[in-house]
């Protein structure tokens, strides 16, 4: 029997087929660096580059996303992972606390004249206390230390609530939204299916 695609309503409500879980995406871009004032790191932090460390970074991303069901690099194979984090044009940075990784930086400089910030977060416990300021202010020096024309970055309704906000205040100016479906990586094994419980787990009818 096949299943009949289904379409969205654009001015509705569009029910999701079991297994899916469904995210509204906001696209955020800048052109120049913003008149912030510099946030140097709290006492004890430090960066560290991770890219030559696939497990390091494996183990940082799924303790920070885990609670905002980042997936896009946890059902990524590691051939694949390495080939992104392998590459000369992409940065990869833990911010250690002395006894242990607490937050991840991600720069992407791979498109001509541009910069992604592919990933920014922290692991619970550590937000609100300054850390995340200073890793964007890291993030924009490093990115417009270099030529570039354009940094951008996107983010999702699975986020932490405040992330979108976070990115505003930094500078970034929203240009596009987007609905991003997927599988759900907890029904695939990729994640635990206690992760994310902000987001109910809707496999269908046993």
């Amino acid at each position: 029997m096949t299943t009949r695609p289904v379409a969205l309503d654009l001015n509705g409500y569009t029910d999701l087929p079991p297994g899916k879980i469904a995210t509204v995406v906001t696209y955020l871009e800048m052109h120049e660096p913003p008149r912030l004032s510099p946030v140097r790191a709290p006492e004890g932090l430090s960066l560290e580059r991770i890219d030559h460390d696939l497990v390091r970074y494996r183990r940082l991303f799924r303790r920070i996303g885990e609670d905002w069901l980042w997936f896009s690099r946890a059902v990524m194979p590691d051939g694949d992972l390495a080939s992104i984090l392998g590459d000369p044009a992409v940065e990869a940075y833990a911010l250690n606390d002395g006894t242990g990784d607490v937050g991840l930086l991600e720069l992407d400089f791979r498109s001509q004249n541009e910069a992604e910030l592919a990933f920014l977060g922290l692991v619970p416990g550590i937000i609100g206390q300054g850390a995340g300021r200073y890793l964007m202010t890291e993030a924009l020096r490093r990115a417009f230390a270099r030529p570039v024309s354009r940094f951008f970055v996107h983010t999702c309704s699975l986020d932490h609530p405040s992330a979108l906000t976070f990115y505003l205040r930094s500078g970034f100016t929203a240009y596009k939204r987007a609905i991003e479906v997927a599988d759900d990586p907890r029904l695939l094994g990729f994640l635990p299916l206690e992760a994310a419980p902000h987001v109910p787990v809707l496999a269908g009818p046993k």
